[in-house]
């Protein structure tokens, strides 16, 4: 979809109830921030139903000619009238989420021109058509909204009255700029791949559906699936021979991309702050991993062997999976109250495993954040993807399928990591705008790699080493994305590293690869670059607090920010925080 639509479907996320304190400053907040939401409930109805905006659970986006000018006026209007309260508004926080509100919408407004200009547009229809049914088909959500899936269905399939079919209002918005010269096309790898996953999407539609009480919806899917099917063979007829066979953006396109994830350095700076990054780290690695061999009983002494052995020794079966790392879970929980990191929520944190069409959908382990916006009890889920059995009976193995390596991924997206950020956002309360319109990589993964980091010390030895092994990877994202955007490395030299010296497994290289290249340019870069800010704002704050420092403080304070980008948290600690713990 064009990303002046996804950059706000990106912004998915959204607030609680604010505190009494506070009430008054976040209630003027919010009403501002219903500008935005009200533009972004027209250009993606899906994205706004599942971020909790009312009313719109049998909605669907509008793909129909003139989307771009449709578009661009709805956001100029948001921009006119957010410059306009700007200038009648007094409170500083309220100002302050009116400055965020307003680079959120320049900046999709410039996104948008960037996309028209230089790209043909090109829609993964079964990706885009499943995450829509399967943002009214949770366990989480009331059951009374399932039904909205099957109006969903039938307006994507065009049998609901004025409604043309998704697939075919898709094929016109390619159509009507196949004849603009210098357009770029996608690229060929992300194409026949989406074409390769295609059929994963159209059954786990059906798969959802019949996992549910709701009757009368298998006509529709049908109508709807033959249209996925016949959009396909579409795709390899007409977008095929137009995809470009050089991965890379335009150089315009990538530095817009970096600025939309949060990262606000250039290529060149990411690669030399990510390679000493780098070197540091694998030092640190070369230095623990003959402790790691002597308790183990490994005769090697390299960390990549000893990763290795640590991955075949500790593997974990499929059907073991989920109980361990629920274990691993209330270790870390234990950890935390021990070492006093930081506030646990009086609560269990959510852990299941992926379908097959999520798994195709996002084949990482990741956070599946709930609705915010009216949230009635819901909370975020640490989605681990679904593993694989051959027919012998034996489970296939990747990285996230062994014991040493559950400590930091645990870390990472459960607890201290993203489903504390997320369940904070639900508990505290922040305004709409500081838990959705600030909301970029840069902030949301920085904290998820700082976790990481104030849990390692007190892991086993061997967790200690693929938490490095982790922070690593994540350094090595911040050059390794650039330098194969700029032209400085190719896509074999890079999974070559990935494999060959951070000791990651055939399959995660080959998504990083693609994350890199196609999927989300620009986007890794940012774990490595927001650990960082958050590392140095800890010893900033240290500097000035000294003794005085509380790092359970200080971890509770980030959190009940929302989602603030480094700078605008920098800010929030030296001017709140520090002033604070000192009087």
């Amino acid at each position: 979809m064009q990303r002046a639509v996804s950059a706000w479907i990106i912004l998915c996320l959204g607030a609680g109830a604010a505190s009494a304190a506070d009430m008054n400053w976040v209630e003027k907040s919010n009403e501002h921030a219903q500008v935005v939401l009200s533009a972004f409930a027209k250009l993606a109805p899906e994205g706004a139903a599942s971020m909790g905006v009312d009313g719109l659970d049998e909605n669907i986006t509008d793909l129909s000619p003139g989307l771009h000018e449709r578009s661009r006026r709805i956001i100029k209007k948001v921009i006119a009238e957010l410059e306009r309260r700007l200038a009648d508004e007094q409170d500083p926080k309220v100002r302050q989420d009116l400055g965020i509100l307003l680079k959120a919408a320049k900046d999709s407004m410039r996104s948008q021109e960037l996309d028209h200009e230089n790209m043909l547009p090109y829609i993964n229809v079964n990706q885009s058509i499943f995450g829509g049914i399967r943002a009214l088909i949770d366990p989480q959500i009331s059951r009374d909204r399932y039904a909205s899936a099957v109006v969903r269905i039938e307006k994507y399939a065009g049998l609901a009255e004025g409604y043309e079919p998704f697939t075919e209002l898709a094929k016109k918005l390619s159509q009507e700029r196949f004849d603009v010269a210098g357009l770029v096309g996608p690229y060929r790898g992300e194409v026949e791949q989406d074409l390769e996953r295609a059929e994963t999407f159209v059954t786990g539609i059906e798969e959802l559906l019949a996992g549910t009480e709701l009757q009368g919806w298998q006509a529709s899917y049908e109508t709807l699936a033959g249209q996925m099917r016949d959009y396909n063979e579409w795709v390899r007829a007409e977008i095929l021979p137009r995809a470009r066979d050089d991965f890379r953006l335009p150089a315009v396109m990538y530095e817009d991309a970096l600025k939309n994830w949060g990262v606000d350095e250039s290529p060149e700076a990411l690669i030399e702050q990510a390679t000493k990054g780098y070197m540091d780290i694998r030092g640190e690695m070369e230095a623990l991993a003959p402790l790691v061999a002597e308790k183990m009983g490994y005769e090697t002494r390299d960390f990549r062997d000893v990763i290795a052995l640590l991955k075949k020794d500790g593997a974990i079966d499929g059907d073991k999976l989920l109980d361990h790392y629920h274990a691993v879970l209330r270790d870390i929980e234990q950890i935390i109250v021990r070492e006093n990191l930081v506030s646990l929520p009086d609560r269990d944190a959510g852990i299941r495993i992926a379908t097959a069409a999520e798994t195709a959908q996002s084949p990482a382990p990741h956070l599946q954040p709930p609705r915010l916006i009216g949230n009635t009890g819901e909370y975020p889920f640490f989605v681990i993807p679904l593993l694989k059995q051959n027919d012998d009976g034996s489970w296939q193995q990747t990285d996230d399928t062994y014991e040493a390596g559950a400590w930091t991924l645990t870390a990472h997206e459960a607890r201290p990591g993203h489903e504390m950020q997320f369940s904070s956002i639900v508990e505290s309360g922040v305004s709409i705008t500081r838990a959705v319109f600030a909301f970029n990589s840069a902030n949301v993964e920085g904290w998820g790699l700082y976790a990481e980091a104030i849990v390692r010390p007190y892991l086993p030895i061997e967790g200690q080493l693929i938490s490095l092994q982790y922070r690593l990877m994540r350094a090595a994202r911040m050059f390794l994305d650039p330098m194969l955007n700029l032209g400085l490395i190719t896509p074999e030299e890079a999974k070559r590293l990935i494999v060959d010296d951070i000791a990651i497994g055939e399959s995660w290289a080959q998504n990083e690869v693609e994350r890199y290249t196609y999927r989300m340019p620009g986007q890794a870069t940012a774990y490595y670059y927001g650990y960082s800010h958050m590392q140095a704002l800890r010893a900033q704050a240290e500097l000035k607090l000294q003794d005085a420092f509380d790092q359970r403080a200080f971890h509770d304070f980030i959190l009940d920010q929302g989602m603030l980008p480094p700078d605008i948290l920098k800010n929030a600690v030296m001017d709140e925080f520090v002033p604070a713990q000192l009087n």
